[in-house]
């Protein structure tokens, strides 16, 4: 059926070919089948024609579709910018903003959803973004019941293998400090402050910060971000301000904040006024504006530190910076044991794994062992028992999935190099052997 129109609507083109609305018609036609080069072809031809909504809304759907958000997000925005009230708009913009990991972004689209459209409903949008304000909060801030978000981990620094640069970072900058309050006191210092963890992805720095609340003995809060970000404006302020009051009823307290570039994304990249207006509000926590911040560390861990806004680096703010790298061959060790736990296993030979792991994320061996356990899973089926995963199963599964890090620091090697005027991100260079 769709083959017979695109031959009728081309045959009809022959003769029209400055028709618009056939040209956007055989457009749609090519989108609704997938032939995206197509589809953008003829959007692009459209468009060259007349300028409309119709057609850039279009395209739009298509760079979506190609998985080019960025070019996606462009034309959304100026129709955005053309003050557009049709919600399609901010629904596929609030899509592709999650697609590129801006959730405060996304949020502030999808309000606008809402806007226009009180009852629409998206499962994939409601999932990740919308976190109801009833209930929500009565059930998060239960003070009958705190113990469900405040841990005091009994994992200590001795069960994080390896990593001992970044541990005697955090012995030197984070516990001494908390352990001898006292003679801080003296010099007229305040125990607490704020740390920042880069590193790339999976490699370990939740487990850190839950290692390091453990080594002082302090409350421990794990702050996700659907805790603070919700629909309505004005909540997710709210909501981050009785984080910031738990922690203080509550010292000492490790507050930990993953992905803290969702929360704090430069200001001057913003074009919604609730995104920036949830940065205000934690940087004032920060401050202890009208608080005492005494006894609270604040810990944040993101990939991307160099989209933070730079107010966040500010003296008492994340004035001071740790980075976090792929774990060292004794933490893949240990961690190759510790993840080996409870399965059926014959004489690994974990030296070796972690020889030939290097560069790999703790997320990277999880991931070579699923890999691992499908193909032994495969064999132990057509056997009618479990077979033991044996060291070249690993091996095997190592040579199919490559270390995830390295285009993280391939990004990261240009920040490093070319925006590091303060020496913030040295530490990669020294990790990758470059000389400035």
């Amino acid at each position: 059926m769709n083959e017979d129109t695109i031959k009728s609507l081309k045959d009809a083109l022959e003769f029209s070919p400055k028709n618009v609305p056939l040209r956007l018609h055989l457009a749609e036609t090519y989108l609704k089948m997938n032939l995206l080069e197509d589809a953008e072809k003829e959007f692009i031809s459209a468009l060259a024609l007349e300028s409309t909504k119709t057609g850039k809304f279009g395209l739009a759907r298509v760079y979506f579709q190609k998985k080019d958000y960025s070019t996606c997000n462009v034309i959304l925005e100026e129709l955005i910018e053309d003050k557009t009230t049709n919600a399609n708009v901010f629904v596929l913009y609030s899509k592709a903003l999650l697609k590129e990991g801006d959730i405060t972004k996304a949020i502030a689209a999808y309000q606008k959803v809402l806007e226009l459209d009180p009852s629409f409903e998206d499962e994939e949008l409601d999932s990740v973004l919308r976190v109801p304000g009833s209930g929500h909060e009565d059930e998060l801030w239960e003070e009958d019941n705190p113990d469900l978000f405040i841990q005091r981990p009994d994992v200590k620094f001795d069960h994080v293998g390896g990593m001992d640069d970044v541990k005697k970072e955090i012995e030197m900058k984070i516990i001494l400090p908390l352990k001898h309050a006292e003679m801080y006191k003296a010099y007229g210092k305040k125990m607490g402050g704020g740390i920042l963890l880069y590193g790339p992805p999976g490699c370990g720095k939740t487990h850190i910060a839950k290692a390091t609340a453990g080594q002082v003995d302090a409350r421990f809060i794990n702050v996700g971000l659907s805790d603070i970000l919700d629909m309505w404006i004005g909540n997710s302020e709210k909501n981050l301000h009785e984080v910031f009051e738990m922690a203080r009823e509550n010292t000492p307290c490790v507050l930990f904040f993953d992905e803290i570039d969702a929360l704090g994304a430069s200001r001057s990249d913003m074009k919604q006024s609730a995104g920036r207006h949830l940065i205000n509000q934690f940087l004032q926590e920060l401050d202890g504006v009208g608080n005492n911040n005494e006894g609270i560390l604040v810990l944040g861990a993101t990939n991307t530190p160099w989209h933070l806004d730079p107010a966040f680096r500010r003296p008492g703010r994340f004035d001071r910076i740790i980075f976090v790298p792929p774990p060292d061959e004794a933490a893949r060790i240990a961690i190759f044991k510790l993840k080996m736990e409870g399965k059926p296993t014959d004489n690994i030979d974990y030296k070796k794994l972690g020889e030939k792991t290097a560069e790999y994320s703790g997320a990277d061996i999880e991931a070579i062992i699923d890999i691992a356990i499908e193909e032994k899973l495969e064999a132990s089926f057509k056997n009618g028992s479990p077979l033991p995963i044996k060291t070249k199963d690993l091996l095997s599964a190592i040579k199919r999935h490559k270390a995830s890090t390295k285009e993280w620091f391939s990004t990261a090697k240009n920040f490093a190099l070319y925006a590091n005027e303060a020496g913030l991100y040295d530490d990669i260079l020294a990790y990758m052997k470059i000389k400035k």
